[in-house]
């Protein structure tokens, strides 16, 4: 939640979207939330109350239940656009039958969303590879992200535990770092279909479900532009998008003093948020994040003090895996002045998949490992164009991932995560947009 100060500017040349045709209607809101931007999403989209894919309206209602991904997608997303996770959820294609056997009528406006998806065009040639790909890949690496997954769950537990037993500094740490690198892996599974895995993301206080919409519903698909709920929901403490109009310069400054108490606050923040407006507003809670209390109690059950210390020893790993999840999170591949943000100027192909890697630089220092890959937000480029692929598998892709880049003159770039620090740094400074489009630019030589 955040109160945005966009929300309160009149400045027309501002409020526009450079991948929408109308400025997104939950930005003019005081507050900002998953509930309000789906809210504002079915405004813009003008979906009728249906789905939209394409031109197209259909009606799921009767398919929700029977979705092989979870009824979770079609729920939250009733009354709005859902091409671009369409396509990129189902890698393999939906046979036109399913689609007929729902479809209502052609819409009567254009799509808001002016990002293409051609049949010719960079992702829909990509995808149709990468679909032929998935025929002869190597799957054992799936099973290792598991035993990794697995093991980063046992090592918080016993950390944690550990922790409650002993005043050692090295277990409070251990459980933290354990913590967090288990929260990005988890992430891994909640892209997927519903499976158990994606419940361990709620150890943090966080909740897969809101991270669902949050993070691959609207980041995944709108990619750092103002309808990106990740950015906005940090404004204005943090803001990316180069406008002085959401925050000052000088703002932006102590935006570089904060980052660190804004990186602890995220995991408990969460929780609290969505707990206050559960008693003054709209239930935002779930069963499961009950979750996230299992660690503090078998804290306070095997502590051989008082259970506030056990509390306060469980707040110190929390704040501190926080912090380890945004300093990875916040710098992983999409903040430094080279990488486009809404209001910079788009090259002419308006190919999603291409505008996607021109808001992404991977991190080459962590290529090689799968580990690190996993629990570092690794492959960056290939997870948001196939976001429903293990993350083990991803670089069986690279080949034909850069053979079709190569075609539509695209670029995969790489830097390291300090220099991801140092540009995010730089970016949220950032108030003049970029005005020659990323294919035109005179960038830097990044290491292949």
């Amino acid at each position: 939640m955040t109160t945005n100060g966009a929300a309160r500017v009149e400045n027309d040349d501002w409020k526009k979207s450079t991948i929408s045709r109308k400025f997104p209607t939950y930005r003019r809101k005081p507050i900002v939330t998953n509930r309000s931007w789906l809210k504002g999403k079915q405004l813009d989209d003008e979906a009728e109350g249906l789905w939209r894919i394409y031109d197209n309206l259909y009606d799921l209602t009767d398919f929700v239940a029977k979705h092989p991904g979870g009824s979770f997608w079609l729920e939250r997303t009733k009354g709005t656009d859902i091409t671009e996770p369409f396509e990129t959820h189902h890698i393999k294609g939906v046979p036109q039958s399913i689609l007929d056997k729902y479809f209502v009528r052609k819409a009567a406006k254009p799509r808001n969303y002016t990002l293409t998806l051609k049949e010719n065009g960079f992702y829909r040639t990509l995808k149709k590879r990468v679909a032929e790909q998935l025929k002869h890949l190597d799957y054992s690496p799936k099973r290792r992200s598991f035993l990794y997954h697995m093991g980063l769950l046992c090592a918080t537990a016993l950390f944690t535990l550990m922790t409650a037993r002993h005043n050692n500094i090295i277990f409070e740490l251990s459980a933290a770092l354990s913590l967090a690198w288990l929260s990005i892996a988890a992430h891994n599974y909640f892209h997927q279909r519903d499976n158990w895995q994606m419940y361990t993301f709620n150890l943090t206080l966080m909740n897969f479900n809101d991270w669902r919409i949050s993070h691959a519903i609207s980041h995944h698909i709108y990619t750092n532009s103002l309808h990106d709920l990740e950015m906005s929901m940090f404004e204005p403490f943090l803001c990316w998008v180069p406008n002085k109009y959401i925050a000052s310069k000088a703002r932006r400054y102590i935006s570089l003093l904060v980052q660190p108490l804004i990186y602890a606050g995220i995991f408990p923040l969460h929780l609290i948020q969505r707990t206050l407006r559960s008693l003054f507003a709209k239930n935002e809670l779930y069963w499961h994040d009950a979750i996230g209390l299992t660690l503090p109690l078998a804290m306070m059950a095997v502590s051989p003090t008082t259970p506030v210390d056990a509390l306060i020893k469980w707040a110190r790993i929390i704040g501190t895996s926080s912090f380890i999840f945004g300093l990875i999170g916040l710098n992983a591949s999409h903040h430094t002045p080279d990488i486009c943000h809404d209001g910079d100027a788009l090259r002419e192909d308006r190919d999603w998949g291409l505008y996607q890697l021109d808001t992404i630089i991977d991190r080459g220092d962590i290529k090689k490992s799968h580990f690190m890959n996993l629990t570092h937000f690794g492959d960056h480029a290939l997870h948001h164009l196939f976001p429903t692929l293990d993350h083990g598998i991803l670089p069986q892709l690279q080949s034909v991932f850069l053979e079709t880049l190569n075609e539509f003159r695209g670029e995969l770039r790489e830097i390291t995560f300090w220099d991801h620090i140092i540009g995010q740094s730089k970016q949220l400074l950032r108030t003049q947009v970029n005005n020659i489009p990323p294919d035109q630019r005179n960038t830097k030589n990044y290491d292949k």
